[in-house]
Formats: C-alpha cells, structure tokens, sequence
C-alpha cells in the first residue's frame, strides 16, 4: 500500500464531510476547513434526489446533490455533485483525495462520469453499504476505487438508549463474525477498501484486510482514545468530524 498524500505511510487521516465540528458538513465551506487542519481525504456525501417521475431521461432528472439524506437535503442550501467536484479541481481542494459516499443505489453512471470528466478517478474512491453498487461502479470504471461499507444501517439505531442491549450483542457478534465473512466477500465484491463502524473494528479483522491488500478504514471517531485505539489496531485510515484528532 502506498502513502497517503501527506500523511503517515499506510494511513489516511479523512474528513468525515469536511471537517462537521468545525463548519457545517457537506458544505465547501467545510472541505475548505478539513485542507486547512491537514487531511488526506476528504469524504462527503453524494444523494440523488427524490425525481417525481422516475420514467425521465437523465437531462430531465434533479441533480444528484451533497448531502446525507432526504430531510438533510431538504433544509439545507442545495450544493450538487457538480458544484462539489468543481470544487476539487481548484486550489486548495485540488491536492487532497475524495471519497463519494453513495447514499442510496441508482444512478451510478452519473457520479462516474462527472468524476471522469473532471479527471478525478485517479484521486477518487467511491464508497456505499451497496454491493449492487459498486458492482456497477466496477463495470463503469474498473479504475475507480471502491469501499464496502460495513454494516449496512438506514437509521442511527447505535444512539438510542431502548435498543443499547440488543445494539450491543448485535455489535459483538459483528465482531466476531465479520473478519471471515470480510476474507470470503471483499475479494468478490471487488473492494479496495472496507469502510467499518469503528466499535467493529478488530486486530483480526485488521490482519484480514492485510493479507488481502486491501484498507481498512474506520468511521466516524471523534475523541482521542479511540483514535489512539484504533491506530494500535493497525486500521489505515479514520474518519473524523474534528480532523484535527487525527494529527
């Protein structure tokens, strides 16, 4: 595995949509912010929007937009894919690498072709707890890196206080499970990387993606000690809404 651009070899210290702490994510405000503190990535996510008629042609669709989801999208001044990724072809955004966190499955030849021509696809890498996905991003563009996003979740079932029990045994059971299912499935799935929920994150499973070649990369942490924890681990990259944590 090569150097991160700026960064300690092997890891990669990635704004989780720019810097969130800081300034408001998903923002270019807040790409801006995560340069400023020294990442090595910058992550943020990539929705397409509700289309009331799902028949129209690609022209007549709503732009694919930053954001993390629907009612996020809905209150938020509407940044697109393009005006981002405009963004990162232009100082000082155009020295750092990106992650296209694909929120939902459906219209991947959109997100690949916007990044082709910018030429971005070298610099990019684009993640999603969708295989189907990245399938499909892998037939697009083969030279596209891809991220499994582990485990698949569509609500922040970790913070509610009723379900801590069962979150819990679910979480151990991950843990032990997931290294064999990830040594049987990221080669399948063709992935350069797995994305993990940090609390899954183990020595084992660090040892796996080794020996596969691939990174492991931990989301999203943002106090010191499980920083410090993970980096013991051997994880080669966190994801952080403070990046400066990562330093």
């Amino acid at each position: 595995m090569s150097a991160s651009p700026g960064g300690a070899p092997g890891f990669r210290r990635i704004g989780h949509k720019g810097a969130a702490d800081l300034v408001e994510g998903n923002t270019i405000a807040s790409f801006e912010r995560a340069v400023e503190v020294g990442v090595d990535m910058i992550e943020f996510d990539v929705l397409r929007p509700h289309d009331g008629n799902p028949g129209l042609p690609a022209e007549g669709r709503s732009p694919l937009v930053v954001a993390h989801d629907h009612e996020d999208a809905a209150w938020r001044p509407q940044l697109t894919l393009d005006a981002a990724l405009d963004a990162f072809t232009r100082p000082p955004l155009d020295r750092v690498e990106i992650d296209c966190d694909l929120k939902l499955p459906g219209r991947e030849d959109e997100l690949v072709r916007a990044l082709r021509e910018r030429e971005l696809v070298e610099r990019a890498m684009v993640s999603t707890m969708y295989v189907e996905s990245l399938a499909r991003v892998a037939a697009l563009e083969p030279r596209l890196r891809r991220g499994w996003t582990y485990p698949l979740v569509t609500r922040a079932w970790d913070r509610s206080t009723v379900a801590k029990p069962a979150v819990a045994a679910a979480l151990e059971l991950m843990r032990r499970r997931f290294p064999r299912v990830a040594r049987r499935r990221a080669p399948l799935i063709g992935a350069s990387a797995i994305w993990i929920f940090h609390r899954l994150a183990t020595p084992r499973l660090a040892a796996v993606t080794g020996e596969l070649g691939i990174e492991l990369i931990a989301w999203t942490v943002d106090d010191a000690a499980t920083v410090a924890r993970l980096r013991a681990i051997g994880v080669d990259g966190i994801v952080s809404n403070d990046p400066r944590l990562l330093q």
